[in-house]
């Protein structure tokens, strides 16, 4: 190969590799994420375990914080009830690699599953999608700039925040507080 040639080849090397419509999160490309992503939405249950004991009602829960005292722990309270946020890289869920489902701690309801899930690098559990129909979202002003904030839409308790730079084909980081997730393996 000629001198030219190569230095050619190289040049092009990365215009062909986004031709080709690869990225680093493994979809490869608009068209099949998509229907990978409408698949792994529908068939979260088949990540469930049988005996799992989770609700599938979205009815609104409603409890005192004085029930919520007794039935969460202090950084849960904190984090649900509070919408606090515990510390970056302190939740076991962020090292979480088995198949299964992740519930809301407060109330049982499935949220994400294991095929949702990808490591952001930011230090809490990140999804690129939800379970649909299973969180709401409100504008959060606490830091001046809006955020988009989410909660679940059983009891009501804070998760976290939406970003859009997570992988394709939603482009979106559902950043979680481990601590308000509970972890069913399949």
């Amino acid at each position: 190969m000629k001198r030219r040639q190569f230095i050619w080849l190289i040049a092009a090397a990365p215009f062909a590799f986004i031709l080709t419509g690869r990225s680093r999160f493994g979809f490869s490309g608009e068209a099949a994420g998509e229907k990978s992503l409408d698949r792994i939405r529908k068939n979260w249950k088949a990540l469930l375990a049988r005996d799992a004991k989770v609700t599938f009602a979205t009815e609104p829960l409603r409890k005192s914080n004085a029930d919520w005292k007794q039935i969460l722990g202090e950084a849960e309270f904190y984090v649900l009830r509070q919408e606090g946020t515990e510390r970056p890289f302190s939740s076991p869920l962020n090292n979480e690699k088995r198949p299964g489902v992740y519930a809301c701690a407060g109330c049982a309801l499935p949220l994400f599953t294991s095929e949702m899930k990808f490591d952001s690098g930011t230090g809490w559990p990140s999804f690129f999608t939800h379970i649909p129909g299973h969180l709401g979202t409100k504008q959060d002003f606490k830091l001046i700039l809006p955020r988009t904030e989410y909660h679940c839409v059983r009891c009501g308790g804070h998760h976290g925040h939406v970003f859009d730079d997570g992988p394709p084909p939603t482009r979106q980081r559902w950043c979680n507080n481990g601590v308000a997730l509970r972890f069913i393996p399949a």
